[in-house]
């Protein structure tokens, strides 16, 4: 069994996966305080960051670990009420990983003032027959390395031959199916000469990728960044895109462009990028071309 030490004085500090919510007015009482149930929820909320900060997409994580997590006991303890509008902050860590069994403790603070807190107990097993299984060793050890601070994906930067398979798997879901663009456009021969990027969680699936053409000499041109949609807002995006910039660098490139989907804009404008010319249209997408000087 694994077991990680608890604190009674929780602080916000003691969580590494902390995530923030605003109080709305359907959750509060009669006495106008958060209706007791509701924490259930928001630590379920928490829950599902955690699964999130793991580098983990839930569904097919849990295929690929050959088993599920269900719920078997809430313990709910109430220190303070929780108010319309106020701004949460539930952290939520794991405690015990045992042999089918999982621990999970969520707390939730209004500043630094703690409210609730949850402790979950989970137990790993068949989905189909809802029995107890081993917690899968990968499964224990990537509880294990995010509890003790380290990076939950790691990256390969290299040609189409080495990451093509990993990378058309997350373009496919993000550009095809998600975006509805056209396979034989998203695809295309530029792959074959391109410095290609991709992020792996622990469990060795990819989860973001990202491209690096030359146009010219000294002039690269970085495409096809995308990310698995339910793990988006982790930075992993900004680590392919690092990747990517370094790669330019080491190759001697003095500038980089990109064609930005304008949802994407703020993204690229806080890592450096500065915006080219006017919006226009790229497979029925709103885009906006933008530029890094390098050096």
């Amino acid at each position: 069994m694994t077991t990680m030490s608890a604190d009674m004085t929780l602080k916000r500090q003691d969580f590494r996966c902390v995530h923030r919510l605003r109080v709305r007015w359907a959750e509060v009482d009669i006495q106008k305080i958060v209706f007791n149930a509701h924490y259930l929820t928001y630590a379920d909320v928490a829950m599902s960051e955690y699964w999130r900060a793991l580098a983990l997409p839930y569904e097919s994580s849990m295929q690929a670990l050959a088993g599920d997590v269900y719920l078997r006991k809430a313990t709910v303890d109430y220190h303070a009420s929780a108010r319309l509008d106020d701004l949460l902050d539930i952290g939520m860590r794991c405690t015990r990983v045992g042999n089918s069994s999982l621990g999970f403790e969520a707390a939730i603070f209004v500043g630094d003032k703690l409210l609730v807190t949850v402790d979950l107990v989970y137990v790993f097993a068949d989905p189909k027959t809802q029995t107890a299984r081993r917690v899968p060793q990968a499964l224990r050890e990537t509880i294990e390395h995010f509890q003790a601070g380290h990076d939950m994906v790691s990256l390969k930067v290299g040609d189409w031959a080495t990451l093509g398979a990993d990378a058309t798997q997350v373009r496919k879901a993000v550009f095809v199916q998600e975006q509805g663009i056209a396979e034989d456009i998203e695809l295309d021969a530029l792959d074959a000469t391109a410095v290609h990027a991709v992020a792996y969680n622990r469990l060795n699936m990819p989860v973001a990728t990202g491209r690096l053409l030359q146009d010219a000499p000294r002039e690269g041109r970085i495409g096809r960044m995308a990310v698995d949609r339910v793990l988006r807002g982790q930075r992993w995006g900004r680590a392919i895109l690092d990747a990517l910039v370094q790669a330019g660098e080491q190759r001697g490139d003095a500038k980089i462009i990109l064609h930005a989907q304008r949802s994407a804009e703020g993204f690229y404008l806080r890592s450096g990028f500065a915006v080219l010319g006017e919006p226009y249209e790229e497979v029925g997408i709103p885009h906006i071309t933008m530029q890094r000087v390098l050096g």
